[in-house]
C-alpha cells in the first residue's frame, strides 16, 4: 500500500484531568463516613465544614450546598435507590457502596435540586473519576444520563406501586422511609392518608435550629436581644425557646459558647417543663434525671429546680456522656450533682425523689428529620432489644420516687411499642396512676385524647416526643 493510500492515524481525545470540586468531595466523604462507620451526619459534617473553612476552600454558599447534598441524599435515599435500580442491570446490593454513594449524590442533584442537568452530571462524573477511577466513572455517567431523562414525579410514577394496590409500599418509595416504619408511624398516628403523608413529608424537611435559654442563666428575651431580628424568632410553644433562621450557626452565638443557652428541640423543652410543673403534694426538694445524657433536659431541669430551692441529681450510665451532662450543667445557679450510674441498678435508695424524669433509650423514630440515616439503620428487631431496658428503667423510676411523687416517662419515638405499651405493662405491676399531661403543655394544640401526650413534626413542628406522667400511689 502506498503512502498516498494509507489512512491517516486518528487522534484520540486529549485526556482531561477531572476538576476537583471541594463541595462534592466533602459531601462524598461525609456519606462514606455515615456508611462505613455508622456515623451520624450531624456529628460528621460540622468538623468537615469547619476544616474546609479553615483551609479557605469554602464560603457560606459552599457550606449550604454541601449540607443540602449530604442531608438531601440521606433523606431521599430510598426513593433514589428505587430510581437507580431501574437504571442499572444488576441488583443494588451488587453495586459497590462508594459507587452507590456517588450515584445517589448525582441523583439528588438531578431530581432534588435546581442544579442544571449538565452541571450535575459533569460534576458528579468528575467526582467519580477522582474517587472511583475512570472505568467506574463511565458506569456512573451512563446511569446518571438515564436518570436525567425524567423528572422526579415521572420516576416515582414508574418505580412506586400504585397506592390502591399497596399503600404502605407506595408511601415508602414516595416518601423515602422503610416500609416497616411507614406502618408503625401510621399505627401510632391513626387516621387516613393525608395525616401519614404529612408526617412522612415533614420527616424529609430540614428542621429549624432551636435554642433553649437555660433557666437561671438567661431568658429567651435576652437571647433574642443579643441577636439580629432577622436571624431569630421566639419559640412557638416553649417560653424558653429561640428559633434560628435558616443557616444560623449556634456555635457562633455568645450565649451558646458561654453555656447560657444550648441547642434543644422545643419538644424536649416541653417535656421538661411539663414534669417540672406537674401537680405535687408534699415536699418538692429532690429531683432526678435518670437517663441524663447528653444533658439538654438535665440542664433545663437543674435551672428550674434551682428556682424552687430543689436539687437535681443527673445520672447517666455511660461515663463519656456523663461528662457531657456535667458540661451542660456547669454554671447552673443552684446545687446539682452528676454521676455515672446504671439506671436499672441505681445507687440511690427507693422513694428518694419528688420528681423523676426517665427519657429512655429508644429507636429515635421521632427525630428522623435530624438523623435521616437512622431510618435505614433501624430494624423491627431493635424494638425487642429496647423493650426490656425501657420497662426496667420505668420500674426504677417508680421505685425511686416517693409516694405522691411524679415520674415522667419520655421517649423520642412515637412507636406504640416504645410508648403506651411500656407504660401500660409497668402500671400493671405498680401502685401508680396516670395523670393528665395535656394541661401542662401550655397552649400547644392537638395533643390527642390523653392522658399522655404525643407531639408530631407535621403538627407541632417538633420532634415526635412522647410523655406520660405517672404518680406513685403506694
Amino acid at each position: 500500500m502506498s503512502e498516498q493510500t494509507r489512512r491517516p492515524r486518528q487522534q484520540g481525545k486529549p485526556y482531561r484531568r477531572p476538576k476537583q470540586d471541594p463541595v462534592r468531595m466533602l459531601a462524598f466523604d461525609a456519606l462514606r463516613a455515615v456508611d462505613e462507620r455508622d456515623a451520624y451526619a450531624n456529628l460528621v459534617l460540622p468538623p468537615l465544614l469547619r476544616k474546609a473553612r479553615e483551609q479557605g476552600d469554602f464560603d457560606g454558599r459552599d457550606a449550604a450546598l454541601a449540607t443540602e447534598l449530604v442531608y438531601g441524599t440521606l433523606r431521599r435515599q430510598g426513593t433514589y435507590d428505587a430510581v437507580i435500580a431501574a437504571c442499572v442491570d444488576r441488583p443494588l446490593r451488587e453495586v459497590d457502596p462508594p459507587v452507590l454513594d456517588v450515584l445517589s449524590l448525582g441523583a439528588h442533584q438531578l431530581l432534588g435540586t435546581r442544579i442544571p442537568t449538565h452541571a450535575a452530571v459533569s460534576a458528579t462524573v468528575d467526582l467519580a473519576r477522582i474517587v472511583l477511577g475512570d472505568g467506574r466513572a463511565k458506569f456512573v455517567n451512563a446511569v446518571l444520563r438515564k436518570i436525567s431523562r425524567q423528572e422526579l414525579d415521572a420516576w416515582i410514577e414508574q418505580v412506586a406501586p400504585p397506592y390502591d394496590e399497596d399503600a404502605e409500599d407506595h408511601l415508602a418509595v414516595v416518601h423515602s422511609h422503610p416500609r416497616w416504619i411507614v406502618s408503625a408511624l401510621w399505627d401510632s398516628l391513626g387516621g387516613g392518608r393525608a395525616g401519614i403523608e404529612d408526617l412522612l413529608e415533614a420527616d424529609n424537611e430540614r428542621p429549624e435550629v432551636t435554642l433553649v435559654a437555660r433557666p437561671g442563666r438567661a431568658t429567651a428575651d435576652e437571647i433574642l436581644g443579643e441577636l439580629d431580628e432577622e436571624s431569630a424568632l421566639p419559640g412557638r410553644w416553649s417560653p424558653y425557646a429561640v428559633r434560628l433562621s435558616e443557616g444560623g450557626e449556634p456555635g457562633a452565638i455568645d450565649a451558646v459558647r458561654e453555656g447560657r443557652a444550648g441547642v434543644q428541640d422545643e419538644g424536649s423543652q416541653l417535656v421538661a417543663i411539663a414534669l417540672a410543673n406537674a401537680p405535687l403534694d408534699g415536699p418538692d426538694k429532690a429531683w432526678l434525671d435518670g437517663c441524663a445524657g447528653p444533658g439538654g433536659k438535665a440542664a433545663m431541669l437543674a435551672g428550674l429546680a434551682a428556682e424552687r430551692g430543689a436539687v437535681l441529681l443527673a445520672s447517666e450510665k455511660q461515663p463519656h456522656r456523663a461528662k457531657l451532662v456535667a458540661k451542660a450543667l456547669a454554671g447552673n445557679p443552684g446545687p446539682y450533682q452528676v454521676i455515672a450510674a446504671d439506671g436499672t441498678r441505681p445507687p440511690w435508695r427507693s422513694g428518694t425523689f419528688d420528681r423523676v424524669l426517665m427519657d429512655v433509650p429508644c429507636t429515635g423514630l421521632g427525630a428522623l428529620r435530624r438523623r435521616p440515616e437512622a431510618r435505614w439503620r433501624r430494624r423491627p428487631t431493635d424494638l425487642d432489644g429496647f423493650a426490656p431496658l425501657q420497662r426496667g428503667l420505668l420500674r426504677t423510676a417508680l421505685d425511686s420516687v416517693r409516694v405522691g411523687g411524679v415520674v415522667g416517662y419520655a421517649t423520642c419515638s412515637p412507636h406504640l411499642a416504645e410508648t403506651r405499651a411500656v407504660v401500660n405493662d409497668v402500671l400493671k405491676e405498680k401502685d401508680a396512676e396516670l395523670i393528665d399531661a395535656r394541661p401542662l403543655f401550655l397552649d400547644v394544640p392537638a395533643l390527642g385524647e390523653g392522658p399522655d401526650v404525643q407531639l408530631w413534626p407535621h403538627v407541632h413542628g417538633t420532634d415526635a416526643m412522647y410523655l406520660a406522667l405517672i404518680r406513685r400511689t403506694g
